[in-house]
């Protein structure tokens, strides 16, 4: 059997045998653990070793790269050192050029040492398990979005395909413990994270930093030059309007040796015949998301931009928004454009999935539910004015994100320690 058939066969029996998969990831877990602290036990933290991961090494984006892009340019940061720890180290070849920067293949022995010998985590996702910061060591969660959909304590439905609730909850339970500033972008945020991670329950009641999210510095301080030259960038034809559509992934869609999966719930021929030709449609998967999505039929209409490292480059370029329950939402906000929430299977995702943090009734954009509302609510954006309801929303989810989170949480967080 190949190495891809074992993994597979894995997969399904851990998926079959819950109580098997628990313990077998508690014994690895521990197993790890001790491996890691007898190999780096004697390892020195440096106190301007500063180690940046996003997304469990897929890139090199969000947040922890707007604090490394603030810190590289900044005066005061000049005598500090920056490693990124990434899956595929040989695609970032002009990060590990600049100055004082290097890269690290993400796991294994080598990143295990940078991570005991660096002073400062920069994270916007959970830890290796088996991996805790030491005395000397300052971590940084600056997770990934504002939530919607429930999260670790606060999910209440058994509907996650690779993990129990009890595991959901063992799992935020051990980042929890680890985390010595959690970066939130608002109030509203704060208390989500506080309850998703019972951060009371650990002592960590004061690790929230609420101070914006960095990685929203740019849509805000972006210029029209900018967002024309991406718009180029990316093939969007002059003239035309740009939809960017970003479904999150269901926790029920998994498939054993490969990932999450996911299935677009729209017939993109038909939206193109009702749209007609002034549109075009960036399709951007969820970055768990592991499907290979074939729009081949639908040359000049639709878009794969799942593989585009900076999600940035899509909110600038782009005219609207389509969306689920993803968290992008609240980060487009900040563009006063509009936004259309296609929740196709609202009741599923409600009551057997997530739930969610507040009622969608608060949401200032309309809820569509079905296909055929689709086409039509996306030109009726073509009149669109931002409303009081709509800066309502901003104010409540983004208030914090004003062009200078980089500067704020860098400035509270390396050089002071906890």
């Amino acid at each position: 059997m190949s190495g891809q058939g074992l993994k597979k066969t894995a997969y399904d029996l851990v998926k079959r045998f819950p109580r098997l998969r628990l313990l077998l990831r508690r014994v690895l877990r521990v197993l790890r653990a001790g491996a890691y602290r007898l190999r780096t036990g004697r390892i020195v933290p440096d106190p301007k070793c500063v180690l940046f991961c996003s997304y469990h090494g897929k890139n090199c984006t969000c947040s922890p790269r707007a604090i490394y892009d603030y810190m590289v340019s900044a005066p005061a940061y000049q005598d500090y050192r920056f490693l990124w720890a990434v899956k595929e180290p040989e695609q970032f070849s002009a990060l590990a050029a600049a100055p004082r920067t290097g890269v690290i293949p993400f796991g294994g022995k080598a990143f295990e040492a940078a991570m005991a010998g660096a002073g400062y985590w920069v994270f916007n996702s959970t830890l290796p398990e088996h991996i805790a910061p030491k005395r000397g060591q300052t971590y940084l969660q600056c997770w990934h979005g504002t939530p919607l959909k429930r999260l670790g304590y606060d999910i209440q439905e058994e509907g996650n395909a690779m993990n129990s609730l009890a595991e959901i909850h063992r799992k935020y339970r051990l980042e929890g413990e680890k985390v010595d500033y959690f970066l939130s972008p608002s109030p509203f945020a704060s208390a989500c994270f506080r309850s998703a991670w019972q951060l009371e329950r650990w002592g960590k009641g004061d690790a929230v930093l609420e101070a914006g999210y960095p990685r929203n510095d740019r849509l805000i301080n972006a210029t029209e030059e900018e967002r024309q030259a991406l718009r180029a960038r990316l093939g969007i034809p002059e003239g035309k309007r740009a939809i960017l559509y970003t479904p999150t992934f269901r926790d029920d869609q998994h498939v054993s040796g490969r990932g999450y999966d996911y299935r677009p719930a729209i017939d993109f021929g038909r939206l193109r015949e009702q749209l007609g030709d002034g549109y075009v449609v960036l399709f951007r998967a969820h970055y768990l998301v592991a499907s290979a999505f074939d729009f081949s039929a639908y040359p000049g209409f639709v878009l794969d931009v799942s593989g585009v490292e900076e999600i940035n480059d899509l909110y600038l370029a782009s005219d609207l928004m389509v969306t689920d329950y993803s968290s992008t939402m609240f980060d487009y906000a900040n563009l006063r454009r509009p936004i259309l929430f296609y929740m196709y299977d609202l009741e599923q995702y409600r009551d057997h999935l997530r739930g969610f943090y507040f009622d969608l009734s608060e949401l200032p954009g309309s809820i569509l539910t079905r296909e055929e509302q689709l086409a039509p609510a996306i030109l009726e954006t073509e009149q669109f004015v931002w409303t009081p309801e709509w800066e309502a929303f901003r104010r409540r989810f983004a208030p914090l994100d004003d062009g200078q989170a980089a500067r704020r949480v860098t400035e509270t967080v390396i050089g002071k320690g906890r």
